[in-house]
């Protein structure tokens, strides 16, 4: 499969390339204070008007009052200037995900000995297919196919990285007898079937996970023997065996309807473990509900995979933006200084 690339969601940021010029608005206060003090302080002048009443009739005139504004104005040019120079920017944040999946292939034990319901409420087939989906739903970035077998393997799905797809298909499993199908347990052909699927993937790590609640009892290849050649091929497996030992209700049909009877849960663990061994995998033991959970956490916890996020971030200089107002708010102050804020000599 190579590598999944996934784009992360599109983050906004602002900035500054020089922020410790931003220590020049320290300034501005003081430069402002500056020529109010000197207002303050300064003597009044005396007046050297002919007549009182001329000083009486004194108005101070709108272009009088906002002639202090011209100070604002210089002090905004030189706050954006200031901004300027410290070059703002906007940084546009991408996450880039690179994951190097596992493939994966699930082979499911589907014969008539999965109907016990020694998993209440469930029997051993639907507590399967609920720990497959989920472990499913936790490899989001892996390949993931499912082999069924029982006297015979089949793909139901090849490795696929659309997983609502494969969790329908893992929904549409039923046992072997409600198909039609010839009852048996072939785990030698499950195990082959399921290499089959994952021999020319690209990937580095290739996994089978088995899942068995019997021995072996029918198929042309000996499992030990596809476990070894699996091994060959860099696929490791994994086993799980399934059920409680000694006796476990299984339902059956009779002439007479529906009945449940008791058998004897026939499992071979010495030949699982061997599997698993020969492959560098690992042998599981699930005898509940609980069991089976477990073991699909630790398995997706033993196989993870490559994952490398990097942030690759754009800037765009915004100081053109600060510069084109601080520009005409200079020529205004300019424009007013000498036309309508004009001292007369």
């Amino acid at each position: 499969m190579g590598q999944l690339v996934r784009q992360g969601q599109l983050q906004m940021n602002l900035g500054f390339a020089e922020p410790r010029l931003l220590a020049l608005l320290v300034l501005i206060p003081f430069l402002a204070a500056t020529p109010l003090w000197a207002a303050w302080t300064r003597q009044p002048a005396s007046m050297r008007y002919a007549y009182n009443l001329l000083v009486g009739d004194q108005r101070r005139s709108w272009r009088l009052l906002m002639r202090g504004s011209l100070p604002v104005l210089r002090f905004l040019v030189l706050i954006l200037i200031i901004l300027a120079v410290a070059r703002p920017q906007i940084g546009e944040a991408r996450q880039i995900v690179e994951s190097e999946g596992i493939d994966i292939a699930m082979a499911l034990d589907i014969s008539g000995s999965m109907a016990s319901l020694d998993f209440e409420p469930q029997n051993r087939l639907s507590a399967a297919k609920d720990m497959i989906r989920e472990f499913i739903r936790r490899r989001e970035n892996d390949r993931i196919g499912l082999v069924v077998f029982a006297q015979d393997a089949f793909i139901h799905s090849p490795p696929t990285i659309d997983h609502d797809v494969l969790g329908f298909l893992v929904n549409e499993i039923e046992l072997a007898p409600d198909l039609g199908l010839a009852d048996g347990t072939a785990l030698g052909m499950g195990i082959a079937t399921a290499a089959n699927l994952l021999k020319d993937s690209p990937v580095e790590s290739k996994v089978i996970v088995l899942l068995t609640d019997g021995v072996n009892t029918a198929g042309e290849v000996d499992p030990l023997t596809a476990a070894v050649a699996a091994g060959t091929l860099g696929i490791k497996v994994h086993t799980i065996a399934m059920g409680k030992p000694g006796t476990v209700p299984v339902p059956r049909r009779t002439p007479a309807g529906n009945t449940i009877s008791l058998e004897d849960s026939e499992l071979d663990e010495k030949l699982l473990q061997r599997i698993a061994v020969s492959t560098g995998g690992q042998f599981f033991r699930a005898i509940d509900a609980a069991d089976l959970e477990r073991i699909y956490v630790e398995i997706d916890a033993l196989e993870r995979s490559q994952i490398e996020v990097r942030t690759i971030i754009r800037y765009q200089e915004m100081a053109k933006w600060l510069l084109a107002p601080a520009l005409l708010l200079m020529v205004l102050e300019l424009w007013l200084r000498n036309t309508i804020f004009r001292r007369l000599p």
